[in-house]
């Protein structure tokens, strides 16, 4: 996490940045930066003050009132109860609980919770969907340019609370397809790996996914130009997109999402059946 200073102690940022562009993110942090102004000043106590009684510095709080910041749920806790707010500034949470992640994540995860149908097929690494906590974190420490200790939180927290769509009910139908290369790289070290895959085969478990492997030996496939992603919704609608192919930007026309499914149907059929890629994660389980 970033860091602020009070009195040349150095304590926890109050916030994250806000993405420049996220003009919807940019609109609800200027009503609860007003929100909090409203609050601090009504009970008498200056910037500074409410730095003080809450643990960060007067810069941290105007950037709050502000909106520069996207204000920590610890933070607005605080707050509420520094303010004698009953709740009123503590309740602010909901309204920023999903503006913490960033505006294209938040983009996806919406079109992720509106689908009853996943395809997706990965060569480089495992999916996001599919990663542990702690897995995730340590892939996102080896992207460059380096993300900052409080950008690593945000990007990583945001990867978490996708996860939640396996778990969502009605299910949704999930078909994951990995590169052997994506389970032989060793993220995060020999314990990091065999916990995520311990946690791939849990995950195969449950009745709405299934998971497959494309032994690396298997070179004749499509899959060679890149992932393949594509979501279904309920009204026969669907989005998808490709490395490599129609400038990796999604598309939603019927002609390209037919030739995705044709892509993604000869992928699939040339991987291992679940059963055997089941297999095939213990036996990479045994040798970590």
């Amino acid at each position: 996490m970033s860091v602020d200073e009070v009195d040349g102690v150095v304590v926890e940022d109050a916030g994250w940045e806000v993405d420049p562009g996220d003009e919807p993110g940019k609109a609800v942090l200027a009503t609860v930066g007003r929100h909090l102004k409203t609050w601090r000043e009504a009970k008498g106590l200056s910037a500074a003050e409410l730095g003080e009684r809450t643990g960060y510095g007067e810069d941290m709080i105007r950037k709050l009132e502000r909106g520069d910041r996207i204000p920590r749920p610890e933070f607005l806790d605080k707050a509420d109860e520094v303010l004698g707010a009953n709740g009123l500034v503590a309740e602010m949470k909901q309204d920023t609980s999903e503006i913490r992640y960033p505006k294209p994540i938040r983009d996806l995860a919406k079109l992720e919770r509106r689908a009853v149908e996943f395809c997706l097929y990965s060569n480089a690494n495992i999916h996001g969907l599919l990663q542990t906590d702690e897995f995730s974190r340590a892939l996102l420490q080896t992207w460059r340019p380096a993300y900052s200790p409080a950008e690593l939180e945000r990007y990583a927290t945001a990867r978490e609370s996708r996860r939640a769509v396996l778990s969502k009910s009605p299910a949704p139908e999930f078909s994951f397809i990995q590169e052997e290369v994506s389970l032989r790289r060793p993220i995060g070290g020999k314990m990091v790996l065999r916990r995520q895959f311990e946690h791939l085969l849990e995950v195969g478990e449950l009745p709405h996914v299934e998971i497959q492997v494309m032994p690396t030996e298997q070179a004749d496939h499509p899959g060679t130009a890149g992932l393949i992603e594509i979501l279904k919704f309920g009204d026969g609608k669907a989005v998808g997109r490709m490395d490599g192919d129609f400038g990796g930007r999604p598309v939603t026309d019927l002609k390209r999402l037919r030739i995705l499914d044709l892509r993604y149907g000869i992928i699939r059929s040339k991987a291992l059946t679940p059963a055997k890629s089941r297999v095939f994660i213990e036996q990479l389980l045994g040798e970590t």
